[in-house]
């Protein structure tokens, strides 16, 4: 229930936010989720007694009753995914029988039984797996990581001797099962597969895992084993239903919590207005890096422990340096308690700050989504979220890495001057009244599943029989790879033909290739590395590239040879790259009229270029200057909703002819924004392009599409639900109260031709005379509805069919855009992945 801030805030965490006068007007809502207790249950009398003597002496004294359970369905065999909320004891669930199974067959004359294999979407959750598994003090787990930072010569030794391997599914996919025949005798005793945090495998990454794991099943049959798989996440819609298409069996769920919980005052904040003007003369408001830095220094001043999630590798390291400034005026031992976390950091770098922060050492962290995946940091008092993280998923997640230990605990979403957050903050049922989005994967998605029937093949020949694991697309698809060449068909199966690697094919995190790495100029010293499909943007010569607090210029980028030359600098300006973006409609899959307007949903080929770079103010946001780039075009094939509009409604709309781009543009900006809210992904999934007459479809056009090669799900669910998405771009554009657009309505932060032209009133007739026909007919697609009404297989997560043209997988080369386009650019091409 809400509660009066001005009464119950006033102590606790968020009380210490509120001593700066003026602080509450920022305070748009405060939410107070009431603690919970205990539900408990007995030990299994199965479990092993010195596992439970060493849980014992670590504090657990008896199981929460969804530990239980879910222990029993595995143990009997049943795979299972327990679906409790954050800080309930999930690992306790899946321990228990694998830890069992595993000190069971140590204890065997033999002395090798059973062995598990652990998955985790980030290398720290692993870690801090692994921390918690040498805590109790039992030798006989043998447990160890086995991930990208593990020494080549300790690969071998793990192989020969480890029973509890902790690994993510790119080692799995990259490394064990290419050499299967090495892990012969752990996947031959394999008794459980442990995939935690589930929910971070969504969307195309999430559709790569899929294949993955069924190229595990496929591969421990042949050495006997039929494994038990158990899941774990606080935040996946319809459990069972998701655990049995990312693994392909069938799942229990447990999804009632008997864990005991703190009380949690959720607050949604917005940063107030300061003194730089943007188009026209609009106020801006304070950017969310700025506000969150500065939340967090009094945090930090008050003794609280807390951790700020931020949306990019640079903000968390901004907002870090901020508020190390800040707290240096106070007392000058408190900066050093204070640091950033993200990925690209050496892995030593990585180790020692999640060492400060579960020791207390550190009292404010900021983080990238690196930090909101499980790893258990006992004693934080308040997360801090700056901006929407893209989900409800993620935002529970984050929240709930505060109040671990129990006590009461403060989460504050930071509003950033963008249409989506400020719609947010000021309807607090669309944050806190939500359920957590259905989990979008597709495991038949071809332009995933076609590389990695080829890494199957590579492994063991594919067979008719292994349709089964694979889903009907796979004749259609092994027929295509085998007149690429890929693979050849023989009397006893399809074969991999080439002597390179066939995983090398498939690309599960979509980073567009190896990382670039960040090298310091003069020592040559290595910093730490930057995914090849954010390089572009992020080390372009001339940006500004942020590491552990110190501020660097990127001398020179070679893109050859993958490195970035930085070297050491203080400028009080920060960077950002400017693309362009280019559309050109390949297939136009469905459709549906709306009047005289059209909705449309098929393929696409984009084309982007990052052209430039702007400097700007880090606290105010002000632009100091633009600078050209001379970067290479990237190329993408996938899929995108669009929508087409008439000469004759934009006159009957009052829209002159020189307002149309304007108009246009403006919608797709607002348009993008909204979709997060009716698809499981966030601006960084989708890009737009607008333009007054597109050459393919001989009308004024916007497009909305996936970012990620052969689409996501995104711009079919957009195109599923498009009344009822379109109707609250509109009603948004209406409820802002700026008079002529603002970046809390269509100006957006990544704009690939810097926010020009927009035309907010435009937008509104636009959208008016669009959605006037939108009730007028029905077209589906895979099961979507067109109209808004109920999306067929999409309410289990699927993709629908809309796929079918592409059955040979292949990833054909892109032909010239036509020019005059407007393009947000937000899509993050080569797919860029979320998990940091």
């Amino acid at each position: 229930m809400p509660v009066d801030p001005t009464a119950a805030v006033r102590r606790g965490p968020l009380g210490a936010l509120l001593t700066h006068s003026g602080r509450e007007d920022s305070l748009t809502h405060v939410e107070h989720l009431p603690a919970r207790v205990a539900d408990e249950a007995d030990w299994p009398e199965w479990a092993a007694p010195e596992l439970v003597a060493a849980l014992g002496r670590a504090g657990v004294a008896r199981p929460w009753r969804h530990q239980a359970r879910t222990a029993e369905h595995a143990r009997a065999g049943r795979s299972v995914i327990v679906s409790t909320g954050t800080a309930s004891g999930k690992s306790l669930a899946y321990l228990l029988p694998a830890a069992t199974a595993v000190l069971e067959g140590a204890a065997a004359p033999s002395g090798r039984g059973a062995t598990v294999l652990y998955l985790s979407p980030t290398k720290a959750l692993a870690h801090d797996q692994l921390r918690a598994l040498g805590e109790l003090g039992l030798p006989a787990l043998r447990a160890a990581a086995y991930d990208g930072d593990t020494p080549g010569e300790e690969r071998a030794q793990i192989r020969d001797w480890a029973a509890y391997v902790l690994t993510n599914p790119d080692m799995l996919h990259r490394t064990l099962l290419p050499g299967h025949a090495r892990w012969a005798t752990f996947l031959r005793a394999l008794r459980y597969v442990v995939v935690d945090e589930c929910h971070g495998y969504r969307g195309v990454f999430g559709s790569h895992v899929a294949a993955v794991l069924r190229r595990l099943r496929r591969v421990c049959a042949r050495y006997g084993s039929s494994p038990t798989f158990v899941l774990a996440s606080a935040t996946v819609a319809e459990p069972a239903a998701f655990a049995r298409r990312l693994t392909g069996v069938e799942t229990e769920a447990v999804t009632r919590d008997g864990s005991p919980r703190g009380s949690l005052t959720f607050a949604l904040w917005q940063p107030p207005l300061s003194e730089v003007r943007g188009e026209g003369g609009v106020p801006v408001r304070r950017t969310a890096t700025a506000e969150t830095a500065d939340l967090m220094t009094d945090l930090v001043v008050s003794g609280t422990r807390t951790l700020a999630f931020v949306r990019s590798r640079k903000g968390a390291e901004s907002v870090s340096i901020q508020a190390r400034r800040s707290l240096e005026e106070v007392d000058a031992a408190l900066p050093q308690r204070v640091a950033a976390y993200r990925a690209g950091y050496l892995p030593e770098d990585r180790r020692a700050l999640e060492s400060g922060l579960t020791s207390g050492r550190l009292l404010g962290v900021a983080s990238t989504n690196a930090l909101e995946l499980g790893v258990d940091v006992s004693g934080l008092d308040a997360v801090l979220i700056a901006g929407w993280p893209g989900t409800h998923a993620s935002l529970w997640q984050q929240a709930g890495r505060a109040g671990r230990a129990g006590q009461e605990a403060l989460a504050v979403l930071v509003a950033r001057d963008d249409p989506l957050d400020t719609y947010l903050v000021s309807n607090p049922e669309a944050v806190l009244g939500r359920p957590v989005e259905a989990t979008v994967l597709d495991p038949e998605n071809p332009y995933v599943l076609a590389p990695h029937l080829c890494a199957a093949a590579a492994e063991l020949p594919l067979t008719d029989a292994d349709t089964a694991l694979f889903g009907a697309a796979m004749p259609g698809l092994l027929d295509g790879l085998v007149e690429r060449g890929l693979l050849r068909r023989r009397a006893t199966g399809w074969f991999w033909t080439r002597h390179e690697s066939a995983a090398a094919l498939a690309d599960l995190r979509g980073t567009g290739g190896a990382p670039v790495r960040v090298v310091e100029a003069g020592t040559g010293r290595l910093l730490g590395t930057v995914d090849a499909g954010a390089a572009h943007g992020a080390v372009h010569e001339g940006a500004v590239y942020l590491h552990m607090g110190q501020a660097h210029l990127v001398r020179e980028l070679d893109l050859e040879d993958g490195v970035a030359v930085v070297e050491a600098a203080d400028p009080d300006w920060t960077t950002s790259a400017r693309d362009r973006t280019d559309i050109r409609v390949v297939a136009e899959e469905a459709s549906c009229p709306w009047g005289e307007a059209t909705l449309s949903f098929g393929t696409v080929d984009v084309t982007s270029q990052v052209v430039s770079f702007l400097r700007r103010r880090v606290l105010t946001g002000e632009i100091l200057g633009e600078e050209p780039l001379d970067l290479p075009a990237r190329q993408l094939r996938t899929k995108a909703v669009w929508w087409t509009v008439t000469d004759e409604q934009l006159a009957r709309a009052g829209i002159e002819p020189a307002d149309v781009p304007g108009a246009a543009h403006a919608a797709e900006h607002a348009a993008i924004g909204l979709l997060p809210l009716f698809a499981t992904c966030d601006r960084w999934d989708v890009g737009g392009v607008s333009t007054a007459l597109h050459e393919d479809t001989g009308r004024t056009t916007v497009f909305v599409h996936d970012g990620h090669p052969g689409g996501a799900g995104f711009a079919e669910r957009g195109y599923a639900s498009a009344q009822r998405w379109l109707t609250a771009t509109r009603e948004a554009l209406r409820a802002c109260r700026c008079p002529a657009g603002c970046p809390a309505c269509v100006q957006s932060p990544k704009c690939g031709n810097g926010n020009e032209p927009l035309d907010k009133a435009a937008a509104i007739r636009l959208l008016d005379v669009l959605l006037a026909g939108s009730t007028v007919s029905t077209a589906t697609t895979g099961g979507t509805d067109a109209t808004g009404g109920a999306a067929g297989s999409h309410g289990a997560g699927g993709f629908g069919g809309a796929a079918g043209s592409h059955a040979s997988g292949e990833l054909r080369p892109v032909p010239a855009a036509g020019a005059g386009q407007r393009a947000e650019g937000e899509a993050a091409l080569g797919s860029r992945a979320r998990i940091a």
